[in-house]
């Protein structure tokens, strides 16, 4: 049986990013808990946080 999501293996082989959750999109929904978050410890789990946009985003706004 072929497998139906071949679009996402060949997208994880070039990596290409635009199946992954944007930047614009992360900030969008957080802005909501930001009180959730204050005092606490977040964890990202990424392979690379070079290209993480949650990475990006919490280490860009860890002072806010």
């Amino acid at each position: 049986m072929k497998t139906l999501n071949t679009n996402l293996h060949k997208a994880n082989k070039a990596k290409k990013d635009e199946f992954y959750t944007q930047l614009a999109d992360i900030e969008k929904e957080v802005k909501h808990y930001k009180k959730h978050f204050k005092n606490k410890v977040v964890l990202c789990n990424c392979d690379d946080p070079r290209v993480s946009n949650f990475f990006h985003y919490f280490s860009y706004n860890f002072e806010s």
